[in-house]
């Protein structure tokens, strides 16, 4: 069986990425989708957040970065489909560092796999109102 997570994992990691409509199927609140933008009308690196239900729509407008988050204690389903050709360009570190309000640096942490002090550097120096 453990062979066949990375085959299944790979697609299912592909299309997420890919993605910008997102519906929960579990009945318990599970999934914590966020945004943060920067783009050259809005370098604010804003976050949006939205906990879904079993049946919630959350969708990303085009060009956004994004991503799941499991706030639940069990497992999670989520189904994701992609609808730009043109996702634009973004600025992976300011967008995710220096987003406004921050990321919770825990989750950022079991993200990139670095220890808490870390993150809380990288938000430091990313965030929009850092002058130094």
């Amino acid at each position: 069986m453990m062979r066949s997570v990375p085959k299944f994992l790979v697609p299912v990691a592909l299309l997420a990425l890919a993605c910008s409509l997102v519906s929960a199927y579990d009945p318990s609140p599970l999934q914590d989708f966020c945004v943060a933008i920067n783009s050259s009308t809005s370098a604010d690196n804003k976050l949006f957040t939205k906990v879904l239900n079993k049946g919630d729509v959350f969708v990303f407008p085009i060009g956004l970065i994004h991503f799941q988050f499991n706030v639940g204690k069990t497992n999670a389903v989520a189904f994701a489909g992609l609808s730009s050709q043109n996702p634009g360009v973004i600025t992976i570190a300011n967008a995710v560092f220096g987003s406004n309000p921050p990321i919770n640096p825990d989750v950022l942490t079991k993200a990139f796999q670095v220890d808490k002090n870390v993150v809380n550097y990288l938000q430091k120096q990313f965030y929009s109102d850092n002058h130094n």
